[in-house]
């Protein structure tokens, strides 16, 4: 005899089995369920991970009156969402830094058990030192915390649609026409930026300072009207003054020079050995102890740039999902699905891709770039010049970009997510600014 009703379509828990008792048959009962609609209200950033889970839900046996369903999580709560969505960003990891980004971000997580053990699995097997102490974890840092999520968002279409050229930014009076119109050819990947000299449009204020590029003022068209909501509404910004952004994303090399000087924390050498790749695995704070000493060894006001301004460098005077183009196409960005070259252990060096039409390289993948904005989880009531967008005790900054652990999704030019300002994970990174005087 079956038993009392229950609602069998709760979804209670990422894929557990779970046994609730039901009046149907088992085929109607799973019939039912499949057919309920979920919310809309998801993040359009998850909704490939939930749809998976969510939709994954089927019969699995009928035992002494009870059907056996197995339930996926169909989570209402944003911090659920990016719980799960790092869980599945980090449960394959080798690396044992990524567990602890986990565990430090959510202690009493659903998946803590399951990370604890691993993480024990991962330090046993790890190589026994001989002589020296043990090094320190990675993460580790004289003023900040471990890591914390990375997000995961939806995948994007592929598409064959060719880049525009290049064109620097200086020879522009207006910034954001529907398509850049080119007057050069898009500068060829692979740049090796420790011997290239500085080109004609490129400043450079001391010898480990890094290449900027000049912007001059414009208007465009900030943010994304058919993706995350977090990018809505698409809102007109008129940057009234000009500025320059570093020509590449800051090199370990580069952070190494401040270190040696004591102004910088030294990072994790797991994350930052190649010396022409992305620094990476550092914090929001982190970065502004890197400007901080910038600015005293050059004598200029070095800066994070602000969210608008990266935006406005990263679209190069366009328009377009894509600096490129409507359309992903491969071999233009650093990330997993992009294309050649990629690496699953490591970003590739800075200026392996093409130049987007202002020059600026590497601002689809690599790693994400810190800005110097405080997190809003929409631009309702953003300003609209272009100036740091911020609140009093800000915790929580935008991150932009997207990084080489990431799909094609994160590669479009407004993709922005947040983070904790004081945690370093080892998909962050960041390039620097200032004003022009």
């Amino acid at each position: 005899m079956w038993r009392l009703l229950l609602p069998v379509c709760l979804l209670a828990s990422l894929s557990p089995t779970s046994a609730i008792p039901s009046p149907l048959p088992p085929a109607q009962a799973a019939s039912a369920c499949a057919s309920a609609s979920p919310p809309k209200d998801l993040h359009p950033h998850f909704k490939d991970t939930r749809a998976t889970a969510a939709l994954d839900l089927h019969l699995a046996q009928r035992h002494d009156g009870f059907v056996i369903l197995r339930v996926g999580l169909m989570p209402k709560d944003t911090s659920e969402e990016y719980e799960i969505t790092f869980w599945n960003s980090i449960k394959d990891s080798q690396y044992p830094s990524d567990y602890e980004a986990y565990l430090k971000a959510y202690p009493n997580g659903r998946f803590a058990p399951l990370a604890q053990a691993r993480l024990a699995r991962l330090r046993a097997a790890a190589p026994k030192p001989t002589s020296a102490p043990a090094a320190p974890v990675a993460h580790a840092a004289s003023n900040a915390a471990p890591a914390a999520p990375a997000p995961v968002p939806a995948p994007a279409p592929q598409a064959k649609t060719p880049p525009p050229p290049a064109t620097p930014p200086a020879a522009q009076t207006k910034a954001a026409p529907a398509v850049a119109t080119p007057a050069q050819t898009a500068v060829p990947a692979k740049v090796n930026i420790a011997t290239t000299k500085p080109g004609p449009h490129d400043i450079q204020d001391c010898p480990t300072c890094p290449l900027l590029i000049p912007v001059t003022p414009g208007n465009f068209m900030m943010g994304n009207d058919t993706d995350d909501p977090s990018e809505k509404p698409v809102h007109r910004v008129s940057i009234g003054h000009s500025y320059a952004l570093s020509k590449y994303a800051v090199t370990v090399a580069q952070w190494n020079a401040c270190a040696n000087a004591g102004a910088c924390p030294r990072l994790s050498s797991e994350s930052n050995s190649a010396p022409n790749a992305p620094v990476r695995d550092l914090s929001w704070d982190d970065a502004q102890q890197y400007v901080k000493w910038l600015s005293k060894v050059s004598g200029k006001p070095y800066r994070l740039p602000t969210e608008a301004e990266w935006e406005y460098a990263a679209r190069g005077g366009t328009a377009t999902r894509y600096w490129w183009g409507n359309e992903m196409r491969k071999g233009t960005a650093n990330c997993k699905d992009c294309g050649p070259p990629w690496r699953v252990e490591a970003p590739d060096d800075v200026g392996s891709f093409p130049a987007n039409p202002y020059g600026f390289y590497d601002m689809a993948g690599g790693v994400w770039e810190w800005v110097s904005d405080c997190w809003h989880n929409s631009y309702k009531n953003a300003p609209d010049d272009g100036r740091t967008w911020d609140e009093p005790n800000c915790q929580t900054r935008v991150i932009r970009g997207g990084s080489w652990r990431d799909g094609a999704g994160y590669m479009l030019s407004a993709t922005r997510f947040k983070y904790d300002s004081s945690v370093r994970y080892n998909a962050n990174g960041f390039r620097v600014a200032r004003d022009m005087q």
